[in-house]
């Protein structure tokens, strides 16, 4: 008996000491290792998929690459150190792989003030990042909003972008911020490379530098933005604006015949059905935390658990709102200059950064330095399933030159489908679309960030 009790003691004592000495990190991975050995338990199967794709410090990573890449797969690692002085700091490295060959790996760091609600409205903001993207198909038609499908071409493109961004929210007389100012310097190292798919012609097959420029040669380029970000609620938030007023700089310093400017207006209402019927529950503002990284979902002030992103429920109320977006972009060259083409906004499918517009058109369809979309769509929950349904209605058009940006000749796209919002989990989007003259599209996506998360750094 007094051997057992003694083995009891250090036993004990031992435990202690390890509790002791366990650093968070370790903590974390060993709760996670934990949640895993439960994963055997048919009422744990949720629980299983949140630790398995939301868990910390370590969870899968899926989420869709630009269009025509496939999703990519990979690893994702999510850790989190606070300060005695209320800062915080987040920290996420991610790396995936498609099946076509394709892939993206990147680290990001935030830092922000732990004082209470959603940081990005009442404290400053920093985002550090680096991010490299390799896309075996992008594809081109040429230049402008007359470009045929004949010309239909692909290359491959590769980028990193290592920069900081930061949002500083200003108040007026103590009221609660509704303005930010945002800032960012990146450096972009861009590389265009031939097409490999086996039915499209390389793009160096039928263009040239004259009708792609920057096809020949891809200089690096250091790139600082500043802009103002409005973010008010009106009509006892019946009306919800979301406003970007950005100025970006190009400044390629090894070839400077690419250099140039840009300017962004971005206005996004949303209008939530609550405000016309009392069926409708007010969700309040978009779950999205600017302060997590990609890969994290963790809520305001979340605590170090295994598992701290929203559980899946089945029990949501009737949701729905309507979105209205106007988005005008519009580049300036200087004399002998040009916009590599790369760098150009695209409309059709979706673009780059995976943001639909003129989704009956394929992918990438038009492309130009200047562009102007009119959107408006209407999402609404269907019972009490995490599912909701979208209708969307497009109008856009890029330009060669500011003043092809009129309100005339706009090219059309309708569309509906479903979206997929189970708690944490990566969104899912399947969209239907028509409209134009080039036949219907069919456009489905996972989320690249987690809902909660925020965004990744754009490619242009």
């Amino acid at each position: 008996m007094r051997k057992r009790a003694l083995c009891f003691v250090l036993a004990c004592s031992t435990a202690i000491c390890i509790a002791q000495n366990e650093s968070r990190f370790h903590s974390d991975l060993r709760r996670e290792g934990e949640a895993l050995k439960q994963c055997g338990a048919i009422s744990r199967v949720e629980d299983c998929g949140q630790t398995v794709f939301l868990g910390q410090p370590l969870h899968i990573a899926v989420g869709s690459l630009a269009p025509d890449n496939g999703v990519a797969v990979g690893l994702a690692l999510v850790e989190h150190k606070n300060f005695a002085n209320e800062w915080r700091t987040s920290f996420n490295v991610d790396a995936g792989a498609t099946m076509n060959n394709s892939w993206r790996a990147g680290g990001y760091m935030k830092a922000f003030k732990l004082s209470g609600g959603n940081t990005y409205h009442v404290a400053p903001l920093f985002y550090l990042y680096s991010q490299s993207i390799s896309l075996n198909r992008v594809d081109y038609f040429g230049l402008g909003q007359n470009t045929t499908p004949l010309n239909h071409t692909t290359f491959g493109f590769t980028e990193n972008i290592t920069g900081v961004n930061a949002a500083i929210p200003i108040s007026v007389h103590g009221q609660a911020p509704i303005f930010a100012i945002v800032a960012e310097i990146n450096g972009r190292f861009p590389s265009v490379r031939r097409g490999v798919e086996k039915n499209i012609p390389s793009i160096d097959s039928l263009f040239t530098e004259s009708t792609a420029p920057g096809l020949n040669h891809q200089t690096a380029f250091v790139q600082p933005s500043e802009g103002l970000r409005l973010f008010p609620a009106l009509f006892k938030d019946g009306i919800r604006l979301n406003y970007l007023l950005q100025f970006q700089q190009f400044f390629g310093p090894g070839d400077s015949v690419y250099s140039f400017r840009r300017f962004n207006a971005d206005f996004d209402h949303e209008i939530p059905l609550s405000v016309l019927s009392k069926k409708y529950y007010n969700a309040g503002r978009a779950a999205v935390f600017p302060h997590n990284g990609p890969d994290d979902c963790t809520s305001t002030g979340g605590e170090n658990k295994a598992m701290p992103c929203p559980q899946v429920s089945l029990t949501r109320k009737l949701e729905g709102s309507i979105h209205l977006r106007v988005f005008l972009s519009e580049s300036f060259a200087g004399k002998g200059s040009s916009v590599p083409f790369y760098f150009s906004p695209t409309i059709g499918g979706s673009d780059l950064d995976g943001t639909h517009m003129l989704g009956s058109y394929p992918d990438y369809r038009f492309r130009g330095p200047d562009l102007l979309l009119f959107r408006g769509s209407v999402e609404h929950s269907l019972g009490k399933l995490p599912i909701g349904a979208l209708f969307s209605v497009d109008e856009a058009k890029v330009g060669l030159r500011r003043g092809d940006i009129s309100l005339d000749h706009f090219r059309h796209s309708f569309g509906a489908g479903l979206t997929v919002h189970a708690g944490g989990l990566p969104m899912i989007s399947f969209l239907y679309t028509r409209g134009g003259n080039e036949g219907t599209h069919a456009i489905a996506n996972i989320s690249p960030a987690l809902l909660g998360s925020s965004g990744r750094p754009p490619l242009f």
